[in-house]
């Protein structure tokens, strides 16, 4: 009589206990699937590994919200605009415009930079002038900025959180819980470390798939050669394939700053004029080119390196011949040159549907 008792007991606890799991979802926490990035072969056997941070994992779940996030509309304050407005798929997620066009008819004075292997950015600083940490915290300011998106993340979380798929989302890709700006932001930049870019003709010469022409051969040496182009500096070699030291350089553009580029960021007159060298991927599809989109082509940029540098206080000592106006390339060696970093342009990633709407 005792053993039924305590049996009878049993099977009331078990009872309770299942019924309180299945109310307290709150507790509940997700188990969303892990999703490496696919390094190419070219980065593995050149670079370090990237940079991912601890709490931000990529996954299945992050990168699909995130995706869905960069296309939509939604984030915008009259849902007109989106991250992929002013960062085309078509354009290595650059625009063409010089300068973009926020929801309220406002041009910015800067050029939308192109996103591809983010990842890989060591130094960790986001935008032309560095004054984002992170990709995820480069993600926060769009939304809120009033010649960009002009909304408010109290706004945006509360779209979310009525619109009919993202609840679920969320909750696959983060665990039970409330949507939060963090959660939207850490999704975002996971589909951005997606981003990568690494089937240049470049690269596949340099695993030995593909043969340069004379030509772009020219224009390595042009690009490696300290007394012609000098290149190599700030915007890397075939031992480094991001092609960017991703470092803050004033490259001579003007004697004067209208835009103190790094400067504004860190209070220091010693950076004025700095900005973060872009890397030279993909140059068949971003332009205009610097950071305010003052070249349409690539023609008035080596242009620029040749015999139009610019002095000032804080220019950089890698513009070695500035006081000559710059390296004086023959029009041979310009072409050249052309052909070589026309090489290190992807349309495979242009092109990849993992990247498109």
């Amino acid at each position: 009589m005792k053993l039924n008792g305590l049996y009878i007991a049993l099977i009331f606890t078990l009872s309770f206990t299942s019924c309180g799991s299945d109310d307290d979802n709150d507790d509940y926490v997700n188990q969303p699937t892990p999703a490496p990035l696919n390094i190419p072969q070219i980065f593995s056997d050149y670079i370090l590994d990237p940079v991912i941070p601890i709490d931000n994992p990529q996954t299945v779940e992050g990168i699909a919200l995130g995706k869905k996030l960069f296309f939509d509309p939604i984030l915008s304050a009259n849902n007109t605009q989106s991250c992929a407005s002013c960062h085309r798929p078509q354009n290595a997620f650059s625009d063409l415009p010089r300068f973009s066009v926020g929801i309220d008819g406002i041009p910015g004075d800067r050029n939308s930079m192109p996103i591809f292997n983010l990842a890989w950015n060591y130094d960790d600083r986001f935008f032309w002038d560095g004054r984002a940490f992170s990709l995820e915290h480069q993600a926060l300011e769009p939304v809120t900025n009033p010649i960009e998106m002009h909304n408010t993340w109290e706004v945006v979380v509360q779209r979310l959180q009525e619109h009919p798929e993202y609840p679920s989302m969320f909750n696959s890709a983060f665990g039970n819980g409330p949507i939060t700006e963090e959660k939207a932001t850490k999704a975002i930049a996971q589909f951005e470390r997606t981003l990568i870019s690494a089937n240049s003709k470049f690269d596949r010469h340099l695993l030995g798939l593909a043969t340069l022409t004379p030509e772009e051969e020219n224009g390595l040496n042009v690009f490696m050669d300290e007394d012609r182009g000098d290149c190599f500096h700030c915007h890397g070699n075939p031992n480094n394939p991001l092609w960017t030291d991703n470092q803050f350089h004033n490259n001579g553009l003007d004697a004067t700053f209208a835009d103190l580029g790094l400067g504004e960021v860190t209070g220091d007159p010693a950076d004025n004029g700095k900005f973060r060298s872009p890397s030279l991927r993909n140059l068949a599809f971003t332009a205009p080119y610097m950071h305010d989109g003052r070249f349409n082509t690539l023609d008035e940029v080596i242009n620029h390196y040749s015999e139009g540098l610019q002095n000032s206080p804080t220019i950089d000592p890698l513009m070695k011949k500035v006081d000559e106006g710059g390296v004086h390339l023959s029009d041979e060696d310009k072409a050249d040159l052309k052909a070589f970093l026309l090489s290190l342009s992807d349309p495979s990633f242009i092109n990849n549907p993992d990247f498109q709407n």
